[in-house]
């Protein structure tokens, strides 16, 4: 049986961990656009609920069609520890210019 997860991402612009905000606005950006589920009974538990997403730079993902991720939601909520500080894997972006400019960005990528 599902178990309805109580913390998943809002649809939106993320910055990974590893984004360098010294370099391009949308380097290591991903926009989430749902969380999905595994229809079958015999999927490994860790790939029942996924985060549906794309790159909003070039990537083999962009590149090769333009299809969509999908990440494992327990990997995508939890926290990493770099340089001894902990924080999350993924943080959502909330600037309104930031996010306006990653739209434009994304809509040239995909053509939207």
């Amino acid at each position: 049986m599902l178990t309805i997860p109580t913390k998943v991402p809002e649809n939106g612009f993320y910055y990974h961990y590893k984004h360098n905000p010294e370099g391009v606005i949308n380097d290591y950006v991903y926009e989430v656009v749902g969380i999905g589920h595994h229809t079958e009974d015999d999927c490994r538990p860790e790939d029942t609920l996924m985060v549906v997403y794309r790159p909003i730079y070039e990537s083999t993902v962009y590149t090769a069609g333009k299809l969509f991720d999908l990440w494992p939601l327990e990997i995508w909520m939890e926290d990493v520890t770099k340089d001894g500080k902990t924080f999350p894997r993924y943080q959502k972006i909330t600037d309104p210019n930031t996010i306006q400019e990653l739209k434009l960005i994304r809509d040239k990528m995909y053509n939207s």
